[in-house]
């Protein structure tokens, strides 16, 4: 069993020692709670239980904290990936829940599994999901002094179970003053992919990661023979051919967790029971 998060980069905000110190020990908590949670749940429970609890915490650009679009309205998206099925559900641009991500795992039971606007928030609403607003002082004061901050934030989680299935979660707040309607890669394959052999998260700039097909290349290239590390490295040197920027967090069927970024730095925490690690 063994649980890796992500919670964007952190050149999207305050670089201080203070911001930094924080994201550090708010990963440590949540990858550890997220390990406890999965000892006695599935891998598909915890990566939604895991992102959550990034999208409760407004040091990152998810739930609470998510970025105001062009037309001073927040819009999220967010999707989850059970590797063992291979059943991926999602919603796109949708407003006024906590939590997009328990949205993105409700529809993983209808056959209409990816949503967007404001069907999304409908079906939300219909399911029992309270009308909730995720802006923070500080984003609204941002989106007033147009201080994008490069669309760069985007939280993730994956993990592997003690019945060694794999799945993936992840969610965004969006760039920040991007045209309404705009599409992330977080509902896309290109952002969220898992199956038997591999699952992936990403976070970056979307429309890099999607022209990339990021987290689709690495899991079919560690499905058709290659190592974690040989996908990243094949996958991330196409990236460098249109200068993207991504991160990405991964573990293959073994259990063997990978990370890698293109531009410094991805914030990220794993644990495993016994070793935890976080971005420094």
């Amino acid at each position: 069993m063994k649980v890796i998060i992500h919670g964007g980069f952190f050149s999207e905000s305050d670089q201080s020692h203070e911001v930094k110190t924080a994201k550090q020990d708010s990963l440590k908590e949540i990858a550890q709670k997220a390990f406890g949670y999965l000892t006695t749940h599935s891998a598909f429970d915890t990566v939604a239980y895991a992102v959550s609890l990034l999208e409760d915490d407004p040091l990152y650009n998810a739930g609470i904290g998510s970025q105001i679009q062009s037309d001073g309205v927040i819009r999220m998206s967010a999707a989850i990936m059970n590797g063992n099925t291979q059943k991926l559900s999602g919603v796109i641009n949708i407003q006024n829940v906590q939590n997009p991500i328990f949205v993105a795992k409700d529809l993983i039971r209808e056959d209409d599994r990816v949503l967007g606007g404001n069907g999304a928030k409908i079906y939300a609403t219909e399911n029992g999901f309270e009308n909730f607003s995720t802006e923070i002082p500080q984003r609204r004061k941002e989106y007033e002094a147009k201080l994008a901050n490069g669309g760069k934030g985007t939280v993730g989680c994956v993990a592997i179970d003690h019945e060694g299935k794999l799945a993936v979660a992840t969610s965004t707040g969006g760039k920040g003053f991007e045209i309404p309607g705009r599409i992330s890669d977080s509902a896309t394959v290109a952002g969220n992919y898992a199956n038997a052999f591999c699952a992936v998260s990403c976070t970056g700039v979307g429309e890099d990661i999607v022209s990339n097909a990021t987290a689709a290349k690495i899991v079919t290239r560690v499905t058709d023979g290659m190592s974690l590390e040989q996908a990243f490295s094949k996958t991330f040197d196409e990236l460098k051919t249109i200068d993207g920027f991504a991160g990405a967090i991964a573990i293959d069927k073994d259990g063997n967790i990978y990370h890698r970024d293109s531009y410094p730095t991805m914030v990220f925490a794993s644990f495993d029971g016994e070793k935890l690690e976080v971005f420094s």
